[in-house]
């Protein structure tokens, strides 16, 4: 199977309204072919074919400024368009991260995204949490050089660190033998008929679209114990002052 799934055995309408943002960090501009696409587009439609309604970004397309404050023209940037994609963030359910793998590690596009959404990771929700909170979190990776793992890995940590959940098995990636040779969408590569890449990616999509539905049914994470508003009060349930409890 290529990218295949076995017969749906739950309810499809469980992941209508789910929206799902796919941010590909390969260093090459539209209209050029991207490897890590290929695999976007595999993960992205399992998400159609259970309603959920996918957006996708190229970084590399976007004037995105260097900086970790969420609109850089308001510290001497002549432009930036990550306010924008940082919108499109807000609005989605599930954000995956994909990108290539260059001398074992992320791209600099992957690592400007990751230091751009940091920016954002202060602010707040409704329930004065951290504002990603409610959010899912994966992440794809593509190369013909060592180094899925390690990628996966500094991008699973850095999107919970900042408040994204991250289900089971939340990665999938593909990588050719060691050294020079095909990349994923080079003919003869193997790269889409790949069962264990298919497999995981299949996994991993799922495994998000489960977990944004629970958040989403649940109304997102208990705001308990985890206030940024709360704490900045003096009111949070670990603080010592008996009155603050």
């Amino acid at each position: 199977m290529t990218g295949a799934e076995p017969p749906d055995v739950i309810v499809p309408d469980r992941f209508a309204g789910l929206r799902a943002l796919f941010v590909n960090a390969t260093l090459k501009p539209s209209p050029a072919l991207s490897h890590t696409d290929g695999l976007v587009t595999m993960s992205a439609d399992i998400l159609r074919r259970h309603g959920v309604t996918v957006d996708q970004v190229r970084a590399v397309d976007h004037d995105i400024a260097t900086g970790v404050w969420p609109d850089m023209t308001e510290h001497g940037a002549a432009t930036d368009e990550w306010p924008a994609i940082h919108a499109r963030v807000m609005a989605a359910d599930i954000v995956v991260l994909a990108g290539p793998i260059w001398l074992g590690d992320n791209s600099s596009v992957m690592k400007r995204v990751i230091e751009r959404l940091y920016s954002g990771s202060s602010q707040l929700n409704e329930h004065g949490q951290y504002a990603y909170y409610g959010r899912v979190g994966g992440c794809l990776v593509t190369g013909n050089e060592d180094g899925v793992k390690h990628c996966a890995m500094n991008v699973l940590y850095s999107l919970q660190h900042i408040g994204f959940t991250i289900p089971p098995q939340a990665d999938a990636g593909w990588i050719g033998p060691a050294g020079p040779g095909p990349s994923y969408l080079d003919p003869g590569s193997g790269g889409p008929e790949n069962d264990f890449t298919n497999r995981n990616t299949a996994f991993m999509t799922h495994n998000l679209m489960h977990l944004a539905a629970l958040l989403r049914d649940v109304g997102g994470i208990p705001a308990y114990g985890n206030q940024r508003s709360a704490w900045d009060a003096g009111c949070g349930p670990a603080q010592a002052s008996p009155e603050h409890r």
